[in-house]
């Protein structure tokens, strides 16, 4: 696990080992994902995830679109990161929200 802060936010990013791994491999950097974090929507909610309810977050990184996964904390001060990835085409509509 490591931890890092969204923007001026005091909200503590704890990455998840699938996350990191899945950053590592598919060369997603922490930045890219502060990025995603801070411009983007969530487009799906798991309210039933266990510990936590968790979203699916579209953001951009530049012209890079970004899918993360995250859940927050029930104390509200961390937003634990499980995977990212970029959107597939092929599994997602043009507009990166809408599963095919």
């Amino acid at each position: 696990m490591i931890a890092g802060k969204v923007g001026s936010v005091a909200l503590k990013l704890i990455y998840r080992q699938h996350a990191i791994k899945r950053m590592y491999e598919r060369r997603i950097s922490e930045a890219e994902i502060h990025r995603a974090l801070e411009t983007g929507q969530v487009i799906e909610d798991y309210p039933n995830d266990m510990p936590h309810p968790s979203a699916l977050l579209l953001g951009m990184a530049g012209t890079k679109a970004v899918h993360v996964v995250y859940a927050d904390s029930s104390e509200g001060d961390e937003r634990i990161i499980i995977t990212v990835y970029e959107p597939d085409p092929a599994i997602w509509h043009e507009d990166l929200k809408t599963r095919r």
